[in-house]
């Protein structure tokens, strides 16, 4: 558990641990899952909403579903398409954070429905950059939107930015070059992880150990 909460590597937390690397990522993949889910139940007032690509990786799979690429490999063709996981991310000015994997390619409004309807009040302030996706939630949600007009340089009007959530990707960036490469099916675990110890909830072992066995 302190390996977890000292983001260390598999085979630096065998290393430590004193067993075998495969049991080293079984442990970490048997209780990062259950703690992760110690998420807000809703978010409030200003609510900032974005997301972050990563080439789509098979990595540990025996059956690739296409040809293997070599290490620092690159999509086949240019802009996000389906070679690449979205992940999203909402987070309201309190810090209170929520991270989503809705699956390959440009998120859509029926994805951010199905993921932000539900932890979004009706008098929520929702922030976004110029997605059309964006703005045809909010009008079937019927909450408050504004967007930045990121493309066009504009970073800010006042209070109306998403800085906060762009901060957040790119400390989970940097946080997860150490791991070498995380496979698509466990990138939510990783964000997830990210989040609780960006929010610092779970700062001991036992915290995680008691918030993996409540929640797992």
């Amino acid at each position: 558990m302190q390996c977890v909460l000292e983001s260390r590597t598999v085979r630096d937390a065998a290393r430590v641990t004193g067993v075998h690397r495969t049991t080293s990522f079984r442990w970490r993949h048997r209780f990062v899952p259950g703690a992760m889910r110690d998420r807000p139940p809703i978010l409030a007032a200003i609510v900032e909403a974005d997301e972050t690509y990563r080439l789509e990786s098979q990595k540990g799979s025996r059956n690739l579903t296409r040809p293997p690429r070599k290490r620092g490999g690159v999509a086949t063709r240019r802009g996000i398409n389906r070679e690449y996981d979205c992940l999203l991310i909402a987070r309201d000015r309190n810090g209170q954070t929520l991270d989503f994997h809705t699956g390959r390619g440009q998120v859509t409004a029926a994805q951010l429905h199905a993921c932000l309807k539900p932890v979004l009040p009706a008098d929520v302030l929702l922030i976004s950059d110029g997605a059309a996706a964006y703005r045809r939630f909010a009008v079937q949600a019927q909450i408050t939107h504004e967007a930045v007009n990121v493309k066009a340089g504009v970073r800010a009007r006042g209070a109306i930015h998403i800085q906060n959530v762009n901060s957040w990707h790119s400390r989970f960036k940097s946080w997860l070059v150490r791991f070498r490469g995380v496979a698509s099916r466990y990138l939510i675990n990783y964000s997830g992880w990210q989040r609780l110890l960006d929010a610092r909830r779970l700062t001991t072992p036992a915290h995680l150990l008691c918030a993996a066995a409540r929640l797992g």
